[in-house]
């Protein structure tokens, strides 16, 4: 996949698809209203690149800062992102569900 801007997707974030995963950025500039509750269609674990103060919060959950520790997120489990101060930087793992 080539380099996918927000401007060309509709989407808060800009990404990358690099030896097995996707890096995604996520712009300090862009409104808190873009991040949205959403699902994904696999299972993904993501790891943010830089030091941040954003959060991540699953469905019934609280919100939790993101740090350098891998984060499962379920396939068809609605989350979203809670916007910090800077920018934020995931590497993201997306898990195949080719069996199903």
């Amino acid at each position: 996949m080539a380099d996918q801007t927000s401007q060309v997707t509709g989407r808060p974030y800009s990404e990358v698809e690099q030896d097995g995963f996707v890096v995604r950025e996520f712009s300090r500039d862009t409104p808190s209203f873009e991040f949205v509750w959403h699902r994904d269609k696999e299972d993904r674990y993501i790891t943010p690149i830089n030091d941040t103060d954003w959060q991540f919060q699953l469905d019934n959950d609280i919100p939790r800062t993101l740090d350098k520790n891998k984060l499962f997120i379920p396939k068809e489990t609605y989350h979203r992102l809670i916007k910090g101060t800077g920018d934020l930087t995931l590497k993201i793992f997306k898990i195949s569900n080719e069996t199903e």
